[in-house]
């Protein structure tokens, strides 16, 4: 029987493989062999499928240190997922998506605003030859909350995402999106356990459950907002946000504030409509919440949005990413 020789491994009889595999460390390119790397932009016909536009098409969850300045000047360096999307024309084969990477990374070392994601996706346009153009910055921001009741002080986590968008008329989007736990008890399951109490003498407790509301709103231009002002918005809406350090006094507190801030899911939503609708900064918004119920296995949610005409709609689904 003829022995047969491996592409890429060695065979019976110490027969050597057809291609070698060895990675040689020492080469350098220069810019003449860099030249002759073929390139797939140059390619004709080689767009696979329908000769349509794609809307989006670009690198997701790359990530990298970021800068963001809170309330007070103080600068949080935060690890940051970036998403960055272009538009792409029918019969164009790609982007070329490492320079997607490599425009963020120039100014990695910035202080981020919505300027900087202005400048990038400006840049994203002109070099890449795309219509529309999209950043999405997701990270956890920090804020130092205080107790109730015993003056200590904790650090609460805030997930937010900054996207920005910048269409081929030169429209540019500014959306925050924010998220915010807080606790739910609620009035039915309350007034129920007082009615046991009062009744039969009964000891019972409402139902309460820990709770999410995700906010995203779009900013009215030339106007700023603040993560520390959404999350305020939140706080005075809702009340009931859920604690970092506490002893046995704010534990009390937290046990009256729930009592005294008892609400449905249609409640939170409606109190996060009036708190947002008063904000002249924020032009449109889209809220939704979710409460992880304690009395059912299944969870009760809620979607609403501003209203504008051909705004963000109420047409959220994603309640699996409200679980907290």
């Amino acid at each position: 029987m003829t022995k047969k020789s491996m592409y890429l491994h060695e065979a019976p009889g110490g027969r050597t493989p057809l291609i070698d595999r060895a990675f040689d460390a020492k080469f350098k390119s220069n810019a003449a062999y860099r030249a002759s790397l073929p390139d797939m932009m140059d390619a004709v016909n080689a767009a696979a499928g329908a000769r349509v536009p794609i809307q989006q098409v670009g690198c997701a969850n790359f990530r990298l240190p970021l800068k963001f300045r809170a309330r007070g000047g103080k600068i949080h360096t935060l690890e940051t997922s970036v998403t960055g999307t272009v538009s792409l024309e029918a019969g164009l084969k790609g982007i070329n998506m490492g320079r997607i990477m490599r425009l963020f990374y120039a100014h990695a070392d910035e202080e981020f605003s919505f300027e900087v994601l202005r400048r990038l996706l400006a840049k994203y346009q002109r070099q890449i030859g795309s219509f529309e153009a999209r950043i999405r910055l997701s990270f956890s921001y920090p804020m130092l909350q205080p107790s109730l009741r015993s003056g200590l002080a904790g650090w609460q986590y805030y997930r937010v995402a900054y996207d920005a968008t910048l269409n081929h008329a030169g429209q540019f989007r500014r959306m925050v999106e924010f998220d915010f736990v807080y606790s739910s008890t609620c009035p039915c399951s309350a007034e129920l356990a007082e009615h046991a109490r009062s009744t039969r003498g009964a000891y019972a407790t409402p139902h309460a459950q820990r709770s999410k509301a995700r906010v995203r709103v779009v900013l009215a231009n030339n106007r700023t907002l603040a993560i520390e002002d959404l999350q305020r918005h939140c706080a005075n809406a809702l009340k009931t946000e859920t604690q970092v350090m506490v002893k046995r006094e704010d534990e009390q507190a937290f046990a009256e504030l729930n009592g005294t801030y008892i609400k449905f899911v249609e409640d939170a939503a409606r109190l996060l409509y009036r708190e947002l609708a008063g904000d002249k900064r924020i032009i449109d918004f889209q809220v939704a919440c979710a409460h992880l119920e304690s009395l059912h296995s299944h969870d009760a949610v809620s979607v609403i949005c501003k209203g504008v005409k051909g705004g963000l709609r109420a047409d959220f689904s994603d309640f699996q990413s409200l679980v907290c």
